[in-house]
């Protein structure tokens, strides 16, 4: 196995064994669930948004596979005590990276393993969940449930 191929194991288990930010957030103003139907994966995203638009704190509820719970955990890590506006910016780069397009990685944290995610299609879908329950968030759709197919 290749270093890069175990680094990207080893990041992965992490994140899914110890994922960061794990919990319900009670204090949460803006909240967003986010389901697979193809492989049953499914996330509850908490955000509390301060009135200067900053994520003030962020948290979530999961259950799917080691990708899904990894890549959310990822993507709190990511987007934790930023402004709503550079969220969005951290989100269009995934998507970016995704989709073989030109991205920052600086701004991706850990995230940026999952960029190997693309050669597998079936996995993308599990990849992207939590960052689409995001977007969601985000744009203040409370409570909105979003479905990757």
């Amino acid at each position: 196995m290749d270093d890069l191929q175990e680094l990207y194991q080893e990041v992965v288990l992490d994140h899914n064994r110890s994922p960061r930010n794990f919990r319900k957030l009670e204090e949460a103003n803006r909240s967003a669930e986010g389901f697979n139907p193809l492989c049953g994966d499914q996330i509850t995203l908490y955000l509390e948004v301060d009135d200067d638009d900053k994520i003030k704190g962020i948290g979530f509820q999961a259950m799917g596979c080691a990708i899904s719970k990894a890549s959310a955990s990822m993507m709190t890590d990511a987007v934790k005590g930023l402004s709503v506006k550079d969220a969005e910016n951290v989100f269009d780069n995934f998507r970016h990276m995704l989709t073989s397009e030109e991205y920052d990685a600086e701004i991706l944290g850990d995230a940026e393993i999952l960029s190997g995610v693309s050669r597998y299609p079936a996995r993308i879908k599990c990849a992207v969940l939590s960052w689409h329950t995001l977007k969601s968030a985000l744009d203040g759709n409370h409570d909105q449930r979003v479905t990757s197919e």
